[in-house]
């Protein structure tokens, strides 16, 4: 049995075939009706979401199975003191397969360690989100046609941004990457990940508190929202929310195939006058989550 808690878990070649069965399940959805007959996946969500969740939802039904959880921490047993390891150790006795999210670092790894059946850390506070990770690669391996000799962007909160963690230390496995870390001084990449995943691989990067000064550069521009849930005063994130907004004007100096991404929500970090932009893919992204999601559960489920 394998969990999925962090995107290390998983080795290049197996991020490949997971792309790879994406793509077919996007090309043959008849195929994988029923691959999850019987079969249920358990959704414990400790903290709000939409788009993760439903999106395991939707995958899990469309490959033929059925869903059931949580989507509000006091909405379980939690609320009355319950410990992650009791939810768990109970649930994965009625399901087949868990996504988890939660707001303490830590928690899904716990999780599997008391699971008899696969965990997936659907994220866990500023940490990781590998399964965002996943669908950022399948987003940028079918916008882009590879995952190598590109030049990426990082924008806005690179603080607490748990999706640019992951992704970072997912790219830095492929060849010719470049990153630009573009953030204000407060929301810098923390230095454990910029030692762990940038400078001890030899990767070449900059940082910049500048936008329009990256933009032509960039092949890749990740933009993400100030979180105002990691902030521990109200202040400092009124002072930091609008640090950049991307508008039609900032991406008249970008390349013609620059691709936007986005894990969503969007507060207003993009102007919505930039979703008609051929090069604007952050929708495309979330729906590719659900195919790579639907690829990650046939994984773990060992179904064929």
């Amino acid at each position: 049995m394998r969990s999925l808690i962090d995107i290390l878990d998983l080795s290049v070649q197996e991020i490949e075939e997971l792309i790879s069965v994406s793509e077919d399940i996007i090309a043959n959805p008849e195929k994988y009706r029923e691959k999850c007959r019987y079969k249920k996946l358990a959704t414990l969500f400790f903290e709000p979401s939409t788009r993760t969740r439903l999106s395991f939802e939707a995958a899990m039904m469309e490959l033929g199975g059925n869903v059931l959880g949580f989507s509000d921490a006091n909405s379980s047993s939690s609320s009355k003191g319950e410990s992650v390891s009791d939810t768990v150790t109970v649930v994965s006795g009625y399901a087949d397969i868990i996504a988890m999210r939660h707001p303490k670092e830590g928690a899904p790894l716990v999780a599997s360690m008391k699971s008899s059946v696969p965990i997936i850390n659907a994220g866990d506070g500023g940490h990781n989100h590998p399964t965002q990770t996943l669908a950022d690669l399948l987003t940028i391996k079918r916008e882009k046609g590879t995952l190598e000799n590109l030049t990426i962007g990082f924008c806005g909160d690179l603080k607490f941004g748990r999706t640019v963690h992951s992704l970072i230390a997912a790219m830095s496995r492929y060849k010719g990457i470049k990153f630009v870390l573009i953030s204000p001084e407060e929301l810098k990449l923390p230095s454990y990940v910029k030692e762990t995943y940038i400078k001890n691989k030899g990767i070449e990067y900059e940082q910049t508190t500048s936008l329009d000064d990256a933009m032509d550069k960039l092949d890749v521009l990740y933009m993400t929202r100030v979180q105002k849930e990691r902030f521990f005063n109200e202040e400092d994130y009124l002072r930091l929310k609008d640090s950049y907004i991307l508008t039609p004007e900032k991406l008249v100096p970008a390349k013609e195939d620059l691709i936007i991404l986005h894990p969503l929500p969007r507060v207003n970090e993009i102007s919505t006058a930039v979703d008609n932009d051929k090069r604007a893919a952050y929708f495309r992204q979330a729906r590719n989550a659900k195919y790579i999601r639907m690829a990650l559960i046939l994984k773990l489920l060992e179904v064929d």
